[in-house]
């Protein structure tokens, strides 16, 4: 059943329970792609249920791909090789998803037909320069509007670069790579900070060839790629929400089995730490070279964190998540991370009204945001907060609500489904005592 528009969000005191959670976005959209390109039937279990996954399946249906999806998280395509996808008919319709549009530009860019792709309101005012470019140095030709979709892609035979992107961006970097393997020569990408890294693992997963030398990542074009069976695990940026309300709630303690461990994605367990949160990981047996296992975190105090630019990039998604943290009696301080002002919303805009909304201090810079929920010394009295369309705002808002004194709500709160349809159901679910959550 969808979400209601409007989630009214009732305070707790714990957070207590054992869970799962959807399956990682980030490896789903990637695996989904690889699975399209290589020779062969791939089969993905306990794919991402979200919009943004349905919108890349949609995409690959769209260029010819055979795809089977069912309703218990099963997903198996019948890969048409490299260079082989078919000229669509109609323009590609990325939804609200990013990484399906720069992604899907990379792969295109190497094919001998011209495509566009189209997205809604939201992904139409997100920047797409920083993809165009380096795919242009290729060959490409790549047609937008002042550098915003809908992205026309004029594919033909790419030639090898040696790129190195100012800002560090995981879509930028694997937008590159995909290109690459329709390349003549190595492509390589020199990243100024480390960013995630699925990319380079799904690739070895599906029997590609990458070459890590520190921060630099290279491929060799023209590769063949083999199908494969792989199980997608659970996805960290989903159980941050989670684990944030464990350690912002002392008492509390949630288990969260079978997600994904990826170094390059679980910095959150450091900023737990630091603000005073018990945590226990324990790593099970790898699947495709992606880290998982199960993550404990129980609440003890609330305290403070600090995150500076040489963090940001490992945390951009989890950084509402952690806003949240200050709601219930800490201080939250971000700085270097001008990029969220073009995620699905600015999040730093849409973050600081609505903890504003909720009774909570918040102070927006060009750069990053501080969140105090000490500085009134008292819980902050509820409200009305609006999401601004934007999943991560509905979820962090929620978290941040349930700390107020009295009920809040959040307006916009359908936007979950673009990652996690589930999410009030599980967060009524986790509440302690079970005061009750509805959506009207």
């Amino acid at each position: 059943m969808p979400p209601s528009s409007i989630a009214t969000i009732t305070p707790a005191r714990q957070l207590r329970g054992r869970l799962g959670v959807p399956g990682d976005k980030s490896i789903a959209h990637r695996y989904a792609l690889l699975g399209a390109l290589a020779e062969g039937r791939t089969t993905l279990a306990h794919f991402a249920p979200g919009a943004d996954c349905r919108s890349t399946l949609r995409c690959l249906r769209g260029l010819g791909v055979d795809i089977e999806d069912t309703a218990a998280g099963m997903v198996t395509l019948l890969g048409r090789g490299f260079g082989r996808l078919r000229s669509p008919v109609a323009p590609l319709d990325a939804g609200n998803s990013g990484t399906t549009m720069r992604l899907l530009a990379g792969v295109l860019a190497g094919h001998p037909f011209t495509s566009t792709i189209v997205g809604d309101g939201s992904l139409s005012r997100r920047p797409m320069r920083r993809v165009m470019a380096p795919l242009g140095r290729m060959g490409a030709r790549i047609d937008a509007v002042d550098g915003h979709a809908p992205l026309t892609i004029h594919g033909t035979a790419l030639h090898a670069i040696a790129h190195q992107p100012e800002t560090p961006s995981a879509q930028v970097k694997s937008a590159v790579l995909l290109a690459g393997l329709h390349a003549d020569g190595v492509t390589s990408v020199t990243e100024p900070v480390a960013t995630r890294d699925h990319t380079e693992r799904a690739l070895a997963a599906f029997g590609g060839e990458v070459t890590v030398d520190g921060l630099r990542v290279s491929v060799r074009g023209g590769q063949r790629l083999t199908g494969q069976s792989l199980d997608v695990p659970g996805d960290f940026s989903s159980a941050a929400f989670w684990l944030v309300g464990a350690a912002a709630l002392p008492g509390s303690r949630v288990e969260i089995e079978d997600v994904g461990l990826n170094p390059t994605r679980t910095a959150l367990v450091g900023v737990l730490e630091r603000f005073g949160a018990r945590v226990a990981v324990e790593i099970a047996p790898d699947e495709a070279d992606e880290p998982r296992g199960t993550i404990i975190v129980e609440g003890d105090r609330t305290g403070g964190v600090e995150i500076g630019p040489n963090l940001v990039p490992l945390l951009i998604d989890e950084l509402p998540a952690i806003a949240a943290l200050a709601a219930h009696g800490g201080r939250v301080d971000v700085r270097g991370a001008g990029e969220l002002r073009v995620k699905e919303s600015d999040r730093i805009a849409v973050l600081v009204a609505g903890f504003r909304a909720l009774g909570i201090d918040a102070e927006e810079r060009p750069d990053g945001f501080t969140i105090d929920g000490a500085s009134r010394g008292a819980r902050p009295k509820g409200g009305v907060a609006d999401a601004g369309g934007d999943h991560r705002m509905a979820m962090a808002f929620a978290i941040a609500a349930l700390a107020a004194e009295g009920p809040s709500t959040i307006e916009g709160a359908d936007a979950v489904v673009i990652s996690y349809p589930g999410f009030f159901e599980t967060l009524e679910r986790l509440v302690r005592p079970s005061t009750g959550l509805g959506a009207p």
